[in-house]
């Protein structure tokens, strides 16, 4: 019997931090493996997702996006990670 991706799954951490995502859930959204996925905090969670396909990147098979959704939120990601990398190497005393 298949296991409900609803129901939270316990999973090993490995010394250099990585996880393995339950084959249920990769499945469901279309992880491929070896693959990518994005990996950021939204509201004090971890949240992962699918990296999108070129062709959603380019909006051929966006869906429900709108033409360069995707683009732009990976845009945003990339600023998010390069603001809190510099907030990380300021010096205390400097703001």
């Amino acid at each position: 019997m298949a296991r409900s991706t609803n129901t939270p799954s316990v999973v090993h951490v490995s010394q250099q931090g990585a996880a393995t995502i339950p084959k249920a859930l990769r499945e469901k959204f279309g992880i491929e493996t070896p693959g990518e996925v994005f990996v950021y905090e939204e509201q004090r969670r971890i949240v992962i997702e699918p990296v999108p396909s070129p062709e959603e990147l380019h909006g051929i098979h966006g869906g429900a996006h709108e033409s360069g959704e995707i683009l732009e939120q990976v845009r945003e990601l990339k600023a998010d990670d390069k603001r809190r990398e510099e907030a990380q190497t300021e010096p205390s005393g400097a703001r």
